[in-house]
């Protein structure tokens, strides 16, 4: 019984009792559910992601923004101040970068340890994700049970019943995505992807995965549910899902689905109901861009680690050149979400506000804040995801690249410059004329600047690789410096590690618990991950 830990089968009773009590024995009928009040509570509490307001390797997904080509390692004198450094051997003291070394290096294993001697803890993600999952299995299961007398009872466990599969359906997805191979339609219906469980009962079993092709079925049965309850019902707030973030979500999968007919569709029905975008030239100084007020923003849930990994020059990463060196000139994105000093890339700082006095850092001071999200200096919590955070401009991009591989390049081009006059400089030159592969990546140019550091990039890089009309693989470059100590600023060394184009890395590992407690379950193939050695005399 106890690989079920491991896939978070866990009965709803258990879910509602204590941490501290989690391994005592419970009756059944020890909570009953008598309203769906009661289960509105238990979707909320226990079903939609917490806000976590600092770094951690224990936040849920942490890693995802390490495995692409946004982020690069920052190397300068400030590194190993306060032990941040990574010393010969291990990681240095409060360092964020050891717990990454196997995700951001692409290892065979992802809780590879950077001294090669052991192996960190790979599992957090997909036992979460499963305890989610069972708290909406349960849900699901008891919402009829409720009275629904009045029309507000009816109205209130149709809403429960609706955002219950919603979550569902966006947990299996982000599953699928992370532990199967991108959505290829010719090869889907035989590549293996995650378990598949809707049964709020505990099953004593041991779990095989399903293919990719039964997930994205189970995902799309949950969001047409999802669509049935929400249309009918009030949104409560931008922290739970409406039917806006149902559809936008159903134009996501599509898209990776390469039904690109249905993609557009669902965007349509997202622009017809909330077409806002920002306009950054008339903008606010003290505005969050990414905040619970903003228009744009459709649902958000979960915590958002970026501000944290982005504060400070000594910090072990800095957003990289690369995804800087994009962004032209007269794009307000450049200046308005970026903040550069000297080799450091972060995101953009601002005072606090009119009457704070005195010569103050941006990069060190209280008083300024990040201003992309809208959030505080020190471990406050960030108002909106860096993961599960449904935008305007999703749908504006996502109608767009549907409709290029539609053949209908002007409307493709309409999309995209509706979006882009309100990113540019007013004066300025925005609009695309391209035609062709040159516009397909225009567009995926486009995704990658607006959507940057928001948990889409890795997912974008591995369903270019597999797409039929025009596929695009590319190859990725991460570094990896070790110093003499973890409070030291001489540097030993730096590995150099590369993902290849359609390399099998784009795919992560099962982690290695829940293959030990599913005796038989298969393992993704993953080469071990080679590396070339410089010193600072190369």
């Amino acid at each position: 019984m106890k690989y079920l830990v491991y896939i978070g089968m866990v009965t709803i009773f258990v879910l509602l009792a204590s941490c501290s009590d989690f391994l005592k024995e419970y009756s059944q009928d020890t909570y009953y559910i008598t309203s769906y009040e009661d289960l509105d509570e238990l979707l909320v509490g226990d079903c939609y992601l917490p806000v976590q307001n600092s770094a951690s390797s224990s936040n849920y997904g942490f890693f995802i923004h390490f495995l692409a080509d946004e982020l690069e390692e920052q190397n300068s004198y400030y590194m190993a101040w306060g032990g941040s450094g990574v010393g010969r051997g291990g990681s240095g003291v409060g360092s964020l970068k050891g717990d990454v070394f196997g995700y951001y290096t692409w290892q065979q294993r992802v809780g590879q340890n950077d001294s090669y001697s052991g192996f960190l803890v790979e599992n957090t993600t997909w036992t979460e994700t499963y305890r989610l999952i069972n708290v909406a299995n349960n849900i699901i299961a008891s919402v009829k049970d409720v009275p629904q007398n009045s029309n507000e009872e009816k109205l209130g466990a149709l809403r429960v019943k609706g955002e219950a599969h919603f979550l569902r359906a966006a947990y299996y997805f982000w599953l699928a995505n992370l532990y199967g191979k991108p959505y290829d339609p010719s090869t889907a219906t035989t590549d293996p992807a995650v378990p598949i469980k809707t049964e709020e009962k505990v099953n004593d079993i041991k779990y095989t995965r399903n293919t990719l092709q039964e997930v994205y079925e189970q995902v799309l049965a949950d969001l047409e549910i999802a669509e049935e309850c929400l249309s009918k019902t009030t949104h409560q707030s931008i922290y739970q899902a409406d039917i806006n973030a149902v559809h936008l979500l159903l134009s996501r999968v599509y898209l990776y689905m390469q039904n690109w007919k249905l993609a557009a569709d669902y965007a349509d029905k997202v622009l017809k109901a909330n077409h806002y975008l920002i306009d950054l030239n008339s903008r606010k100084p003290y505005d969050g861009f990414l905040s619970k007020n903003s228009k744009e923003v459709l649902f958000s849930m979960g915590g958002n680690d970026v501000p944290c990994f982005f504060k400070y020059d000594y910090q072990n990463f800095r957003v990289a050149h690369e995804l800087y060196d994009v962004y032209t000139e007269d794009d307000l994105r450049k200046s308005q979400w970026w903040w550069k000093r000297n080799t450091f890339i972060g995101y953009t700082k601002i005072s606090l506000g009119p009457g704070v006095t005195g010569a103050l850092d941006p990069e060190t001071d209280a008083n300024f804040y990040n201003v992309e999200y809208n959030t505080g200096w020190y471990k406050q919590q960030c108002e909106v995801s860096d993961k599960f955070l449904f935008r305007t401009a999703e749908a504006y991009l996502n109608k767009a690249e549907a409709a290029v591989y539609l053949d209908d390049e002007d409307e493709a081009r309409k999309q995209l410059n509706a979006l882009r006059e309100k990113r540019y400089l007013d004066g300025s030159n925005y609009e695309v004329t391209e035609v062709g592969k040159d516009l397909v990546e225009v567009i995926r140019e486009e995704r990658r600047k607006e959507l940057a550091l928001e948990g889409h990039r890795w997912f974008d890089l591995r369903r270019y690789g597999v797409c039929e009309k025009y596929p695009d693989s590319k190859q990725l470059t991460h570094k990896y410096t070790y110093y003499d100590s973890g409070a030291s600023t001489q540097m030993l060394e730096t590995h150099v590690f590369t993902l290849e184009a359609n390399d099998a890395g784009y795919t992560l590992p099962i982690p290695q618990e829940v293959l030990d407690f599913n005796t038989g379950m298969i393992n993704n193939e993953r080469p071990w991950r080679e590396h070339t050695v410089t010193t600072p005399k190369d």
